[in-house]
């Protein structure tokens, strides 16, 4: 049996232990659907749980990630009818016909079948069997509370507890996963990723486990064409039923049927709540060993495909089991190990999901993966697994950064680096002169994707530039480092200290290149060798523990990113937000961060994140952004100089911590340090103003379109607004002007605002909306605008709806099925957009020489006058063709006993309509039979060709069609088209003479045998 998280097939939640899942979870506050709250926060630390392997990376190690829910009406196709079909009707043949142990391997398996055939196949047999194919949500959730999406289960998470009522009665997904906590084992293993799809099917109360096997079994056996008698399961030791149906009507011998303990094979939600038995299916590549002593543990022997989840009991207080009213299904297989086994291939990296990265790699560092040692090889899959989360992170909108989900891709991204920087990679192989590289690797992986996830290619530019910016900080992070190290080993080199073995690197220097330059003691280690010194890494442990000891603050900062909860509440307050009534305060340094490590002080220049007891900034969240400032310190105790740091912007920590981050412009901040923090008050009005605007433009929503839709996501920046709402339609023109209208007259109508803290059921009560994505404890922050707009909400806004000046959407359009998106201005970005908008038309009204309110009717006649000319052109352009070919009529050629007469000439330039309008000329021209053959360059790089044959030369045997397009191969293209007429086109102008020479020898070749 394969317990590792990372790479089971089946869905997380059992994979884990009840602890790991209600951490995973539970702790995460995941979202309900109709967005009315949170499921309760239950801090579990899973420090004992989830130990961190060193990885040897200069990063903190985080010690959970946990996926979340993302709920919004894209997810579900709304209305669509469910196939008509009862659970009975659904189950095949296969129940009634027990298996055949002497059948032999079907033959779908003879052939490669592509990860992307695997995908679409099993979505394709579940939705026959009644299933709502669902899309994979994004990997960034939008709880902040929440890392990333590890399993395919966990948007329908607030279904299985009974929260809310389910969409569909059965749904099926490929979801795309993120799961880092054995990251060390990536491509040391056959089977170990941090990105990964997981394929599942699911059931509120409408199927259960007969069904279930029954449909696991047919797919894998029938539909993907695994010989049966490589096929082991498991299932927990005491499910009768599910061995039942196993053995009795699926027809597994007893003797492949594993029972398995709690600890394998039954899922729990938490100490309480949904829990069931499980089974999983296990592929075995060596049947040839017998049934005696066979260990699903074992790797080179067995892997695990497909978990089925029982969902048909609620633990309760006191540890006994109860049946649940609805039973439920949750399963989860693998993609690439599917893949793998489909595919006969040695292990995932080499399906073809993921090895064309890794040719790219093997390709870049001119080394022969085929031929590389195994070190070699894990390296290559390093890459080519991690390349694949990057990508995918950075499109799903993650920033590199050192807090939370940035610091997830960060990680990953420095791995690559580093491990292509070991294998000789350089960007400049294909003349990237910043010697950056993955973006070439990210190429081959957008064109992996596309199919998948078209909205990867659209990012595309975004994902390049990302890549190249990290990649090329982090090398310059690293010849910083490089050439301190070349000192130190000077020195140790020079001054003979040993540890009896040789020149020694002290703990001490080795832990100033990891905590100042982000230095991987990995590398520091393999250039201190092939230099012939040792490192201390006790004394590099020791140092790291000093640090820890001696500075508490610097140690919590560390937990930003990888501890819990209850871990930061219990080693740091959380941060005081003094920003509703002030935008200056003063407050205490408690914790430094400079590249994802821990200090104690940072001089200027740095990029630094800062943990204050107190402050004025807001920090993002409710989908207003973080504020800008700056931190003044009017003496610096070392130095004795001013300190300047400038924060570009404000997150939340687990906790409640705030986190400014941002660039030190002059002096030394140290922990401990006094200093005055003052929000860029002109910034923050905008945020205010947009803001409150949101509000009110999501009430006029509900006047205007209906009170049923909702919000599904928002931004608050300083420079617009933007709102995501569940809508089926375009808004139409007068609808967009209603709602401006509404607000507009809110606008003027001059309103105080009211904000009040009170119970959340009081304020649902009261009718106050929820924000989207947002979690909220017992007590909440309304905001009111009386009249108009209640809801809950942490954000800053305005105190008068007058404040607010003014309003105007400037876009509005579709983002997903069912979800639209209003971007809009309001308050000052609202007056520039006017202002600009206006400019535009003066411009307009002096070039068109109209009034403004002329100009729509000027254009109008311009385009009406640019059509006629383009008509007069074109007619003047087939004129001139039609000329030209009348001067090569006389050149037609005679041949063949029929006396078949064709032309073959070159037209020069003229453009593709026109070269046909010549063809049709000429073959009219000639008497039947005829043929005609032309070609042209009409621009740089192209090249067009026609075929025209008369029912004569069509009657020999001859098509214009089929003639044309080995033609057109000479010039590098292709084309076809009907019997007697055809285009072409190609792309190497250079070989249409070679072309129309081969299309004359031929034509001359068919006339010639024609008797």
């Amino acid at each position: 049996m394969n317990s590792n998280p990372i790479t089971s097939a089946r869905p997380v939640v059992h994979l884990l232990s009840s602890s790991h899942f209600l951490a995973a979870t539970a702790m995460a506050g995941l979202r309900l659907l109709d967005g009315s709250g949170p499921l309760p926060l239950i801090p579990v630390s899973l420090a004992t749980r989830w130990p961190s392997a060193s990885s040897g990376l200069s990063f903190m190690e985080p010690m959970y990630f946990a996926g979340k829910l993302l709920f919004s009406s894209d997810y579900f196709q709304k209305d669509r009818p469910r196939h008509v079909m009862t659970v009975a009707t659904r189950i095949t043949s296969v129940k009634a016909e027990p298996l055949n142990e002497d059948q032999l391997e079907v033959s779908s398996t003879d052939k490669v079948v592509s990860g992307d055939e695997i995908r679409q196949r099993f979505l394709r047999f579940y939705a026959s069997r009644g299933h709502k194919i669902i899309p994979s949500s994004s990997l960034v959730p939008d709880d902040p509370t929440v890392l990333l999406t590890i399993a395919g289960m966990l948007q329908f998470k607030p279904v299985f507890l009974g929260k809310e009522p389910r969409p569909v009665p059965c749904a099926t997904t490929a979801q795309r996963c993120i799961r880092t906590n054995d990251i060390e084992n990536v491509g040391r293993t056959a089977r170990h990723h941090t990105f990964f799809e997981m394929l599942g099917n699911f059931s509120f109360g409408d199927y259960f486990k007969k069904e279930a096997i029954v449909w696991a079994w047919e797919l894998t056996t029938k539909e993907f064409g695994l010989p049966s008698e490589r096929l082991w399961v498991s299932i927990f030791e005491d499910d009768d039923d599910a061995f039942n149906i196993w053995h009795t009507e699926v027809g597994v011998p007893k003797e492949r049927i594993k029972r398995m303990g709690e600890d394998d094979n039954f899922w729990t939600s938490g100490v309480t709540g949904p829990c069931g038995p499980c089974s999983e299916i296990y592929y075995d590549f060596h049947p040839d060993r017998g049934y005696v002593d066979a260990d699903f543990g074992d790797g080179s022997r067995f892997i695990e495909l497909y978990n089925l989840v029982f969902m048909q009991y609620n633990k309760k207080d006191d540890g006994s089991l109860e049946l649940l009213k609805q039973k439920n299904i949750d399963t989860g297989m693998g993609l690439e190990r599917m893949a793998q086994v489909l595919q006969k291939v040695p292990n995932n990296y080499e399906t073809d999901l993921i090895f064309p990265i890794i040719e790219k790699a093997s390709n870049l560092a001119m080394i022969s993966y085929a031929n590389a040692d195994d070190a070699t090889k894990a390296n290559f899959k390093i890459i080519g697994d991690h390349m694949r989360a990057v990508v995918y992170l950075i499109s799903d909108g993650v920033v590199p950064s050192n807090v939370g989900r940035g610091y997830v891709v960060r990680r990953l991204i420095r791995r690559v680096v580093r491990t292509g920087k070991l294998l000789g990679i350089k960007g400049d192989v294909e003349g990237n002169i910043e010697g950056a590289f993955l973006p070439l690797l990210a190429r081959t992986v957008i064109e992996l994707c596309t199919n998948i996830d078209p909205d990867v290619k659209t990012r595309m530019p975004r994902i390049l530039e990302e890549l190249k910016r990290e990649e090329i900080r982090f090398l310059q992070t690293l010849e910083r480092g490089e050439k301190l190290l070349d000192q130190f080993l000077e020195n140790a080199l020079s001054s003979g200290g040993t540890n009896g073995d040789g020149p020694l690197l002290s703990g001490k220097d080795v832990f100033l290149l990891y905590d100042t330059y982000g230095f991987p003691v990995e590398i520091t280690a393999e250039v201190a060798e092939e230099r012939g010194v040792n490192i201390d890494l006790e004394g590099f442990e020791l140092e790291m523990e000093n640090q820890r000891r001696q500075s508490q603050a610097a140690h919590n900062v560390v937990k930003l990113t990888v501890a819990n909860e209850t871990e930061l509440s219990e080693s740091i307050p959380d941060t005081e937000f003094l920003g509703y009534s002030t935008l200056f305060a003063s407050a205490v340094v408690k914790g430094l961060l400079v590249n994802g490590n821990p200090v104690a002080q940072v001089s200027e220049g740095f990029d630094i994140e800062i943990v204050l007891n107190r402050t004025p900034f807001y920090a993002e969240s409710g989908g207003q952004i973080g504020d800008n400032g700056f931190l003044y310190c009017s003496r610096d105790a070392v130095a004795r100089k001013k300190t300047v740091v400038e924060i570009k912007d404000v997150q939340k920590a687990p906790g409640g911590i705030f986190v400014h981050k941002g660039t030190i412009k002059e002096g030394t901040v140290e922990i401990g340090s006094v200093v005055d923090a003052a929000v860029d008050a002109n910034l923050r009005k905008r945020a205010r103003v947009h803001h409150t605007a949101t509000h009110l433009l999501q009430a006029a929503l509900k006047n205007v379109i209906g009170s049923e839709t909702s919000q599904a996501g928002s931004l608050v920046a300083f420079d617009r607004l933007r709102f995501d709402f569940n809508f089926h339609r375009t808004l139409l023109e007068h609808e967009v002007l209603e709602i401006e209208n509404l607000i507009n007259n809110w606008i003027g109508d001059a309103t105080d605002l009211q904000t009040m803290v009170m119970p959340l059921a009081e304020a649902k009560r009261a009718g106050a909306i929820a924000m989207f994505g947002e979690k909220y404890g017992e007590q909440v922050r309304v905001v009111e605008v009386p009249g108009v707009s209640m809801e809950l909400c942490g954000g800053t806004h305005v105190t008068n709806t007058s404040e607010i000046r003014g309003f105007k959407i400037i876009s509005e359009q579709g983002i997903a099925s069912g979800i639209r998106r209003i971007e809009a201005v309001a308050g000052e970005a609202f007056i520039e957009y006017v202002n600009g908008r206006d400019t535009h038309l003066k411009n307009l009204c002096s070039m068109l020489k109209v009034r403004a309110e002329d100009v729509a009717t000027r254009v109008d006649n311009i385009l009406d006058e640019l059509r006629m000319s383009r008509n007069e052109v074109l007619i003047l352009r087939n004129k001139m063709a039609i000329m030209k070919a009348s001067t090569v009529k006389d050149k037609a050629i005679t041949v063949g006993t029929s006396n078949i007469r064709f032309i073959v000439e070159s037209m020069g330039d003229i453009d593709s309509d026109s070269l046909k309008s010549a063809a049709e000329y000429l073959i009219d021209s000639l008497q039947d039979p005829a043929a005609v053959v032309l070609g042209s360059c009409p621009g740089e790089g192209k090249v067009s060709l026609v075929a025209a044959f008369s029912p004569g030369v069509i009657g020999m045997g001859l098509q214009a069609g089929k003639f044309i397009g080995s033609v057109a191969k000479i010039c590098g293209g292709g084309g076809g088209g009907r019997p007697n007429f055809a285009q072409a086109g190609g792309k190497k102008p250079e070989n249409l003479l070679d072309a129309l020479q081969k299309a004359h020898s031929d034509l001359i070749a068919a006339f010639t045998d024609t008797k």
